[in-house]
């Protein structure tokens, strides 16, 4: 886990270079309108699509990579996230 002030920070290399060998990863950032960064949230979704995008062209699958929309007041929605994620991987 990499933890930055705000989804807009994240550098892209953080995704692309586990994105290679790991079975997935998760990104998620605060949602639109309540980024206490003004904007980075929507910073953060243009540079992952376009990041998507790449990892296609690469051939990294781009499921592997997934945006989620958690607030830090969401504690229960974020450990289904994680859940649901490490029982996909698992299959």
């Amino acid at each position: 886990m990499i933890r930055v002030p705000c989804s807009g920070r994240i550098d892209p290399l953080y995704i692309f270079k586990p994105a290679g060998s790991a079975d997935g990863v998760l990104v998620s950032g605060c949602h639109p309108g309540d980024c206490h960064y003004i904007s980075g949230n929507l910073v953060a979704r243009r540079k992952f699509a376009m990041l998507k995008s790449f990892l296609a062209y690469v051939g990294v699958e781009p499921e592997r990579v997934q945006f989620s929309w958690v607030s830090a007041s969401e504690g229960g929605r974020f450990a289904a996230l994680i859940e649901k994620w490490s029982t996909m991987s698992r299959n």
